[in-house]
């Protein structure tokens, strides 16, 4: 059998009040503290996953990067670093951008009642996404996003229409923050290397024994 998960249950104003079943909270509709993540990349595209056909809902549907829950006694942050490398495959440093609270209800009888941080972060490597969690990772600017949750809002997780619907503003703004630290961190990383570059003939002068005077 495999390991239980569990879950924290909140109170209004995400205070710990106890832990419950994964699968017996989302039938019951209890309320539960969660994680959200999207990655950004230095164009500016957010890494979206379509979530495996099997999940326990909203199957083959798109959403942000990763998503996810928080174990008893488990801080938050450290739960989206975990669940983003089991998941999609990557580390990042994750910052907070917003909390949001959401609830639906699904069509197979479950349904979402959430507290959630929504970090966000750079993508710097290549996403190597868990067969069973992920089968495709698409990278698409906001704009781009948001014309496609427009055009086909079906194909998208709620939760991640419900965060361009009522958190765009700060959503962008925090990705931009993202976008603008690794730009400055690549050009530093440039300036270092033609620093490197520069002083290496120097370095290599100096080391160089003096010539001996010739020999009459």
């Amino acid at each position: 059998m495999g390991q239980i998960e569990r879950l924290v249950l909140t109170d209004d104003r995400n205070r710990s009040i106890g832990w419950g079943e994964k699968l017996h909270v989302h039938e019951a509709g209890l309320l539960h503290r969660a994680f959200s993540i999207f990655l950004v990349d230095r164009e500016g595209a957010i890494a979206l996953q379509k979530r495996h056909p099997a999940k326990y809902h909203s199957g083959g549907l798109w959403a942000n990067t990763c998503c996810g829950h928080p174990r008893p006694g488990e801080a938050t942050m450290r739960a989206a670093c975990r669940r983003l490398f089991e998941e999609v495959g990557v580390a990042a440093d994750l910052t907070l951008a917003f909390r949001s609270r959401y609830e639906v209800a699904f069509e197979n009888g479950l349904s979402e009642n959430e507290i959630v941080n929504v970090y966000v972060g750079s993508l710097t490597g290549t996403p190597r996404p868990h067969p069973d969690e992920v089968v495709a990772i698409e990278m698409l600017t906001i704009d781009e996003l948001a014309g496609a949750v427009a055009r086909r809002p079906a194909a998208y997780a709620f939760w991640l229409r419900h965060y361009l619907r009522h958190h765009r503003p700060a959503l962008e703004q925090a990705l931009r923050r993202v976008v603008a630290r690794a730009g400055s961190a690549a050009a530093d990383r440039r300036t270092r290397h033609r620093a490197a570059a520069e002083a290496s003939p120097l370095k290599r002068s100096a080391a160089r024994p003096p010539e001996r005077p010739a020999r009459g």
